[in-house]
């Protein structure tokens, strides 16, 4: 977490899986990276992110933070509600079962 020591970081390449692309590809079309609207900024971002809660923070990947942070920035500028997300949420479930 921001500010806590964590020791030297070691430098290594590594393949993204697709959904990591995908939300890569979604923060550059949100802040408005190619040209599009801006929706949210890196320092919304960064500032979801470090709310979440240690045991969250620690639990989460590098992406699933990103995922989290995302959501609640699109839910506080009321791009989204969480009503509608949850919607969404069970029509995919439901998907996965069929």
């Amino acid at each position: 977490m921001g500010g806590l020591p964590a020791g030297r970081v070691e430098p290594a390449e590594h393949d993204n899986a697709e959904w990591e692309w995908r939300v890569d590809a979604l923060m550059t079309l949100l802040t408005g990276v190619k040209g599009g609207k801006k929706l949210m900024t890196v320092d919304e971002l960064r500032k979801n992110i470090e709310a979440l809660g240690p045991d969250a923070y620690d639990r989460m990947s590098y992406y699933e933070r990103w995922v989290s942070s995302i959501t609640q920035t699109m839910i506080q500028r009321g791009v989204v509600t969480t009503e509608e997300l949850g919607r969404k949420m069970e029509q995919i479930e439901k998907r996965g079962r069929e």
